[in-house]
């Protein structure tokens, strides 16, 4: 089993877009495949036509002795499942601080999946705390939707910074631009000549299109309706260069 986060410090960036429709991609190759929604607000739940609820809330996520198998839901693809998001999750670095090696519980919880799945998603919320410490234990890879602004790659560096702070040598993390619009001179300027800070960056480009908004309107992952649209045969190329990072 691979866990693959899609994390980013800063909002807005294509987390969500880029879980879903890469969890998609995995499922419809006939992998066994989970994704969980870790956001409070709740997005790749609601595009899988999934409530945003959990009954008893963080507490049943959180609770090791019960396990994840009661919440598991689901969706409208064969191969695909989803653990839904709930709005106390955004209580729950809160959660984290009380109980013991608070960075590992994330890990601790999914290891009980090895056997049932061949690719875990983690649909990521923004922000650097102890939920996201939890992801970096748990992931395998941390993909990282990046747009090419000089903010965004403020906020990569910072990135790297941690992960080199916290000893998190094993953590396989890899970059890609994400709503890219060419027309733009800065966006060009940064695709055509990345700076050195973005080692591993994937060379798959994913731009900035109306088709990713709807997803919203469709509910459904990009591939589903607009299957030969730039962005979905991106995201196909992003799977496949992923698929060869981890062979």
């Amino acid at each position: 089993m691979k866990i693959i986060a899609c994390y980013n410090i800063k909002g807005g960036v294509g987390k969500t877009a880029t879980a879903v429709n890469l969890a998609y991609l995995a499922s419809r190759e006939g992998a066994r495949t989970l994704i969980m929604d870790l956001d409070p607000q709740g997005a790749a739940s609601f595009y899988f036509r999934v409530k945003p609820k959990i009954k008893g809330g963080l507490k049943t996520l959180m609770d090791s002795k019960q396990g994840l198998d009661e919440l598991i839901k689901g969706t409208d693809y064969a191969d695909l499942d989803l653990i839904p998001a709930d709005f106390s999750f955004r209580n729950m670095d809160l959660f984290l601080e009380d109980v013991k090696k608070p960075t590992r519980r994330l890990r601790k919880l999914l290891i009980n999946f090895d056997n049932d799945y061949d690719f875990v998603f983690l649909d990521c919320p923004p922000s650097i705390s102890l939920v996201s410490e939890n992801v970096f234990q748990a992931a395998d890879i941390l993909l990282v939707p990046t747009i090419p602004t000089i903010l965004s790659l403020r906020t990569y560096d910072q990135l790297l910074k941690f992960c080199k702070e916290n000893n998190l040598d094993d953590l396989l993390v890899l970059p890609f631009f994400s709503m890219v619009d060419m027309r733009k001179q800065l966006h060009r300027m940064i695709v055509e000549k990345p700076p050195k800070t973005l080692a591993g960056l994937l060379n798959t480009t994913i731009p900035y299109a109306s088709d990713v908004e709807r997803m919203g309107l469709n509910r459904a992952a990009l591939a589903t309706y607009a299957p030969k649209c730039r962005a979905a045969l991106a995201y196909e190329l992003l799977w496949d260069e992923i698929k060869e990072c981890m062979s």
